[in-house]
């Protein structure tokens, strides 16, 4: 049950970092809508490993398949018209193409500092060993998958935008405006940092890191643009709510915070409320924005912004203490492929929280909003 998240945009995820393959199945996604497969795998593409030296080597190209769920058009259907969904569960599929089990081997039988090896074998009694099984990042693909089919469902049906972008790596801060950053000047880069000077800085440190067998933290930002007044619910539901357990289940992430976040404590109330005016279309506007753009749980109509702080990747070159299932003191350098900074590839991880979390409350809203 913990593979499921989402309540009408309902989305499972399966596979194993060095299994046959991972992905997803998505379901309540509504029907007749008009998908751009080339925009899907462009999200994956974001994703996927191999991307530049600044992240792992391993070599994957995550071409999707979509076994269910999708209209295609065939021969006598001409050139121009597009997939449709059908309104039943999509099954999309990534097949692994370079896992490499045996590079774990020297692992079988050791706790990883800092990984999820231990406590899944706290847990199950049994653990993947292989590059950490549903605890790696490859199972981030699904999400990715399922989320590449919400952002178009929430552009064509509520033109809302999201975007994320590096925001800090160590303690590199870049300077960036939530209201006006472009996806061009995010993908400019291999860092994903679109403040230039803090980007050159940024890929500086993470060569030292990884040249030096060690690794680095920081801070994905991502902003949804456009989001209407009204979505998410009251106590349990929450949009930030559902927004932070969507977060916080990333792998590596440790932090999360919406508009002022922690920095809104050392603020007065005076200071930071966001006052109200009147707005367009007979509803009131913010001159500010410390709410991120939700109030009460519930969306105020300014951007929605959230960061995640993620930890230094735990798997680094350098020799580290642990111990063996034996409950022996050992020592690990670990081999193998691995980020040196998980920061670049994270930020389709957080677009992908965010859309599958606002398509869900999009689809709430539109079924209780019927006046």
């Amino acid at each position: 049950m913990s593979s499921t998240t989402g309540r009408l945009f309902r989305v499972t995820t399966f596979g194993e970092s060095h299994g046959v393959g991972v992905g997803c199945i998505v379901d309540g996604c509504p029907p007749r809508l008009e998908l751009d497969l080339a925009a899907i795998q462009a999200d994956l593409d974001r994703r996927r490993p191999g991307q530049s030296r600044l992240v792992t080597q391993r070599q994957e190209a995550d071409e999707v398949e979509i076994l269910s769920g999708v209209a295609m058009p065939g021969p006598e259907d001409g050139a121009d018209r597009p997939p449709v969904t059908l309104g039943t569960p999509i099954a999309m599929l990534v097949r692994n193409a370079d896992q490499r089990p045996g590079a774990y081997g020297h692992l079988s039988d050791v706790y990883r500092p800092s990984h999820a090896d231990y406590t899944y074998d706290a847990k199950y009694g049994v653990q993947a060993a292989s590059g950490g099984g549903r605890a790696s990042a490859r199972e981030t693909v699904g999400r990715v998958a399922a989320a590449a089919l919400a952002r178009q469902l929430l552009a064509q049906a509520a033109d809302i935008e999201v975007l994320g972008w590096v925001s800090s790596v160590g303690d590199i801060e870049a300077v960036v405006d939530p209201e006006s950053v472009t996806l061009a000047s995010v993908e400019a880069g291999p860092t994903r940092c679109p403040d230039p000077d803090a980007a050159r800085r940024i890929e500086t440190g993470i060569d030292q890191a990884r040249r030096a067998g060690d690794s680095l933290g920081g801070v994905v930002t991502c902003v949804a643009r456009r989001v209407p007044a009204g979505l998410g619910d009251p106590v349990f539901d929450k949009l930030d709510a559902t927004l932070a357990t969507a977060c916080m289940s990333l792998p590596a992430a440790k932090g999360f915070e919406v508009g002022s976040g922690f920095g809104g404590t050392a603020m007065t109330g005076s200071s930071h409320n966001d006052p109200f005016v009147p707005g367009a279309h007979g509803r009131p506007d913010v001159t500010a924005n410390r709410s991120g753009g939700i109030q009460g749980g519930i969306s105020n109509g300014a951007p929605v912004i959230c960061r995640v702080a993620f930890k230094p990747t735990a798997t680094i070159g350098s020799e580290q203490d642990t111990v063996n299932r034996g409950n022996e003191a050992v020592k690990l350098a670990a081999k193998g492929r691995h980020d040196p900074c998980v920061l670049p590839r994270a930020v389709p991880l957080v677009e992908a929280a965010m859309l599958l979390c606002l398509a869900d409350a999009w689809l709430a809203q539109r079924a209780v909003d019927v006046l």
